[in-house]
């Protein structure tokens, strides 16, 4: 049915926030895509008003998109699918969209590497009175896609995660989650905590050890829960909840992600322990029969076959510890991994990242 409209306004919000033309286009005018006379106003960048002529004479109901100026820059869903018809009812006179993404934006982006940001060169540790770098791997459309929320992994030995790496290695995880993003398998926002030099291995162990002194690691957990994750979850888009929240490192930081899941397991629900130092004390076998809370938990455990007389039958040990404390329940599941050809180092770290990755957030 042909009405004639008294006022009929649509106000739209696009992403990315910028000065563009968007053009309204629908059944009122032959779906042409281009037309000047419905061409939005921009009020502020990604912001845009149109109003329909008093005297429009529109039919019931009102089918209509937004385009960029052709069909080949079409308004998408948040998921990069074609959007269907949006729909005004002869009730409505103000109409509020939301345009997430274009189909031009998504041909354009050929890179889907993660994007790095430095938190801090210098974040504030008040826990040990002392400094640190931060670093963040946003999902390579972290930007594009302002709707979503993400889970975050924290992770030790930042220097030696990704780009140049350090002199003992590089656990290339920026190739890793490129590769991943591939398959879907990269939302996840990784917090990338540099060690503290001569200082690591007292600041990640949570153990008192004859020969290394105090252990600082519980210390260096409440800096991140405290201090650390709160600052990330207000500034990133995160899921701040345990299940979306993990902690990972290897050797010392791999013993200190597992102390995490016993004594914070109101904070982490996902466990990435590789090679971890459990040689610092045996406490560690204590605290899991006296600690250990079988909340809904995700760990994976690795350890090589080369790393020590001692690595293999002490990882066994905490794995069976671990899996008598679970008193078999199926919202606990812990899953190991071993390479008994490989050394303790960052190239075998490397290859098992995106495999532990996949089944601690995605299930594989």
């Amino acid at each position: 049915m042909q009405v004639l409209v008294d006022t009929l306004t649509i106000e739209l919000s696009t992403t990315p926030v910028d000065k563009r033309p968007v053009y309204i286009t629908g059944n009122f005018c032959k779906w042409l895509p281009d037309l000047e006379e419905y061409r939005m106003t921009l009020v502020s960048p990604g912001k845009y008003t149109f109003q329909f002529p008093e005297d429009a004479e529109l039919i019931f109901p009102v089918e209509y998109k937004y385009t960029r100026g052709g069909w080949d820059q079409v308004e998408l869903d948040r998921f990069g699918n074609p959007y269907g018809n949006r729909v005004i009812t002869e009730k409505d006179t103000l109409i509020q969209d939301t345009v997430l993404r274009w189909q031009t934006d998504v041909l354009k982006k050929t890179d889907i590497s993660p994007i790095v940001e430095l938190v801090s060169e210098a974040f504030e540790i008040p826990q040990l009175g002392k400094t640190r770098r931060v670093q963040i791997l946003l999902p390579h459309d972290y930007y594009d896609r302002p709707d979503l929320s993400f889970p975050v992994l924290y992770m030790t030995d930042g220097q030696n995660l990704f780009a140049e790496g350090s002199e003992y290695g590089n656990w290339s995880i920026d190739k890793s989650l490129t590769k991943l993003a591939g398959e879907d398998k990269a939302g996840v926002i990784i917090v990338a905590i540099d060690h503290g030099n001569v200082d690591r291995i007292m600041e990640f162990s949570p153990y008192t050890n004859p020969k290394l002194g105090k252990g600082q690691g519980e210390l260096f957990i409440r800096f991140i829960t405290e201090t650390l994750k709160p600052h990330i979850d207000e500034k990133y888009r995160t899921k701040p909840d345990r299940l979306n929240t993990g902690i990972g490192g290897s050797s010392v930081g791999g013993l200190l992600s597992i102390y995490a899941a016993l004594m914070f397991p109101q904070f982490f629900g996902r466990i990435m322990a590789f090679s971890p130092s459990l040689w610092i004390s045996q406490r560690i076998y204590f605290d899991v029969i006296h600690f250990f809370e079988p909340f809904a938990t995700r760990i994976y455990l690795y350890a090589g076959g080369k790393e020590g007389s001692n690595m293999i039958p002490n990882f066994n040990k905490l794995t069976e510890a671990l899996e008598n404390q679970r008193f078999g329940y199926d919202r606990v599941q812990i899953k190991t991994s071993t390479n008994l050809k490989a050394d303790h180092s960052e190239k075998h770290w490397s290859k098992e990242f995106p495999i532990a990755l996949k089944w601690l957030f995605f299930g594989e």
